[in-house]
């Protein structure tokens, strides 16, 4: 992987993490496309991810200082809650998941199913309900379809976000609760993949550091740009629109290229 590659790969992982499509079917995409060959991609992923977290941090610092300063909190739990399905996940499916991201097999569905929760979600009116009012079982609903969503080609954001809509919280809220999930997975999967490198699963001579980095600086620029786009997306209720014209497109032109 060159340098412009690992550029190239962090501004789709940027632009396509809060944007309601699959941000690692993409990078999936573009690595077949551009012949790209790495010993750890999934650390790359997650090096990616964490470049995200940057400006998710920024634009969200007020309700994540709070979060920080008032731990013993019923959001901190909801958040913790939606988390641990996607860790048990992790750990009990680990060599299948990391299987999935070696092949472009079942991108196609993946995506397909995305476009059509997406679709779904715009039809969802009857939700008021805030993310204070949020209950447990919520969350784990909401937390069942982050794991599910570690199957490429399917969206974390435009899943979690679909949930929390199906479950009556009202879109500004559900967009606000998807965002905070990711910076707990992010964490997460860079916790888990740290281990993996002190346990001798990773080795770091494989782990090309420049182009983590370019790849990483690409990602928060355009995940910045990302977050705010999607902010008025959702709250405009257009996500059937871009189901239409891009997601179901980009399904086509998979199924074609692979």
């Amino acid at each position: 992987m060159t340098i412009l590659e690992a550029i190239i790969l962090g501004i789709i992982q940027g632009l396509a993490e809060f944007l309601p499509v699959s941000s690692s079917g993409h990078l999936m995409v573009f690595h077949h496309l551009l012949g790209i060959e790495s010993n750890d991609n999934l650390t790359f992923i997650v090096v990616l991810n964490l470049g995200t977290l940057l400006p998710l941090l920024f634009i969200f610092r007020k309700d994540i200082l709070e979060l920080v300063t008032q731990p013993f909190q019923k959001t901190v739990y909801l958040l913790i809650i939606a988390t641990i399905p996607i860790v048990v996940a992790t750990l009990l499916f680990e060599d299948f998941i990391e299987g999935l991201f070696q092949s472009t097999q079942f991108l196609a569905f993946g995506f397909l199913i995305t476009g059509i929760i997406l679709i779904l979600t715009d039809k969802i009116k009857d939700n008021n309900k805030s993310m204070k009012q949020m209950s447990y079982l919520d969350s784990v609903v909401i937390g069942l379809t982050q794991a599910a969503a570690v199957f490429p080609g399917l969206s974390r954001s435009g899943s979690t976000i679909a949930a929390s809509l199906a479950r009556g919280v009202n879109r500004e809220d559900a967009m606000k609760f998807s965002f905070l999930m990711s910076v707990f997975t992010a964490f997460g999967a860079l916790v888990f993949r740290i281990l993996r490198i002190f346990t001798g699963h990773i080795l770091v001579a494989d782990l090309n550091f420049i182009n983590l980095f370019a790849g990483f600086l690409a990602a928060v620029i355009s995940g910045y740009l990302s977050i705010n786009f999607m902010m008025k997306l959702v709250k405009k209720a257009k996500l059937k629109y871009f189901a239409l014209f891009y997601v179901f497109g980009l399904t086509i032109l998979i199924f074609i290229l692979f």
